[in-house]
């Protein structure tokens, strides 16, 4: 396959290129909504946009299976043989395998086989997220399957530098970083949004699951109405829990950008994400932030007029009231998509190294 097939990533002068054809492998596609698909889908675009082709390797197509605890991410059972068909008729000049699930197995298996070079990304802490639904399992075993996964690729892509120094800090070799970017024509304020709720609105958008921390947020004492967006496996049980906020499930396109725009606070309390690509889409539509100063989300917004980080979740949220709107855009202007893409590709060659 490597004579008449994929050709070897990262052998190519970026800078001259002018046309590309990337493999993007994951397990994580529609109808999901989630951090990792909407990163995905606008790499594609912005790949695009610039002249390269596109072809997304996806459970789409494929006979499904739920994920235990997760039934609405649904696993492609034996993938591989129709992954191959994909691989040998496409050509791509790079393969980049964006998660760890049947679709990611099967891409890194067959890279391997035929002497494909690859690239991989880290965007979920699965060791925290296992251990917080079996706590028999320990992350130290999860953190072991991780390195095993991600060390034949000729890079593993981390979301900010503090995710950076901690996978390395767990043994992960090649490490380069791929920062995060929000598409700024889609996500941008509303001047005339509403929601039909009494103010101040303070909004959570994401996974409604245990990992996310939630519960930090519904149990604050604040004025107004907390409203969460999203799907998850925990949205009955929370619902039912703390009947005064308001669950609107899963929203997307204007709908999304209307809920942002029209609130006053986003509020981000997940202590386990690799990046949080909802604080950039709040910000791109005019509302600050409130969340932790941990380490991922100082890289991200810990610079950002816009956003209040403090240990107290409700002091930052309190305090992101107070921040003035028009100096949320601005910031999230200097993390576009085609920065961001930009930064993807210029991984995809290897061989110079990378300042850290």
């Amino acid at each position: 396959m490597t004579a008449g097939g994929a050709k070897p990533a990262g052998r190519f002068p970026i800078p001259g290129i002018e046309h590309l054809k990337v493999l993007i492998v994951t397990d994580a596609w529609r109808p999901q909504v989630n951090g990792v698909v909407t990163t995905l889908e606008m790499l594609g675009r912005e790949l695009a946009t610039m002249g390269h082709e596109v072809r997304y390797a996806t459970p789409e197509g494929h006979f499904t299976l739920p994920l235990p605890t997760y039934p609405e991410i649904r696993l492609a059972i034996f993938p591989r043989h129709a992954l191959e068909k994909i691989i040998r008729e496409f050509a791509p000049d790079a393969v980049h395998i964006a998660t760890e699930g049947t679709m990611g197995m099967s891409a890194r298996a067959l890279c391997l086989k035929h002497g494909i070079e690859f690239t991989t990304a880290f965007h979920t802490r699965y060791p925290e997220y296992v251990h917080a639904r079996f706590p028999f399992v320990p992350e130290s075993l999860v953190w072991w399957w991780e390195r095993w996964f991600h060390r034949k690729g000729v890079a593993t892509m981390a979301r900010t530098p503090a995710m950076k120094r901690e996978l390395e800090a767990h043994g992960f070799r090649n490490v380069r970083l791929w920062e995060g970017g929000v598409d700024t024509d889609r996500f941008k304020p509303m001047p005339d949004a509403s929601l039909p709720f009494p103010g101040p609105i303070f909004l959570y958008v994401g996974r409604v699951s245990v990992e996310k921390n939630i519960e930090a947020f519904l149990t604050l004492d604040l004025p107004g109405t907390k409203v969460v967006v999203g799907p998850g496996p925990a949205r009955e049980a929370l619902a039912a829990k703390y009947p005064a906020a308001k669950f609107l499930g899963p929203k997307s396109g204007d709908d999304l950008v209307r809920a942002y725009a029209a609130s006053d606070v986003t509020v981000f309390p997940s202590l386990t994400d690799t990046f949080g690509l909802v604080m950039l889409e709040s910000l791109a539509c005019g509302t600050p932030v409130a969340t932790y100063p941990r380490d991922v989300m100082l890289d991200v917004v810990g610079n950002c007029p816009a956003a209040a980080l403090d240990e107290d979740l409700g002091a930052a949220c309190r305090r992101a009231l107070t921040l003035p709107r028009e100096l949320a855009r601005p910031f999230v202007l200097g993390h576009s998509a085609g920065a961001s893409t930009r930064q993807f590709l210029a991984n995809l060659q290897v061989e110079q190294p990378q300042d850290a």
